[in-house]
């Protein structure tokens, strides 16, 4: 895995704690900076790069990224995006 890949699962990782703790949190966490940083993480990628990682983040689609870059894209359903 790439050290901008690493960035990247290690700051889904942190958002989906942050999504899991929202129902009891007070004050409720700011998620907007992490997204921020997904966002700054993503355009450093490489061209040539993993074209399902790029295209999950460019669909926000978080939670299958984390699967992708955990090795356990298995479990990702299938969209219908082409």
């Amino acid at each position: 895995m790439h050290q901008v890949e690493h960035a990247i699962f290690d700051a889904l990782n942190e958002l989906d704690a942050l999504v899991r703790s929202m129902a009891k949190a007070q004050p409720k966490p700011n998620l907007i900076p992490i997204f921020d940083r997904i966002d700054a993480l993503a355009r450093q990628l490489p061209q040539g790069g993993n074209p399902e990682l790029s295209h999950y983040l460019a669909k926000k689609s978080y939670d299958k990224a984390r699967l992708l870059l955990a090795g356990e894209d298995e479990k990702n359903a299938k969209g219908t995006c082409h």
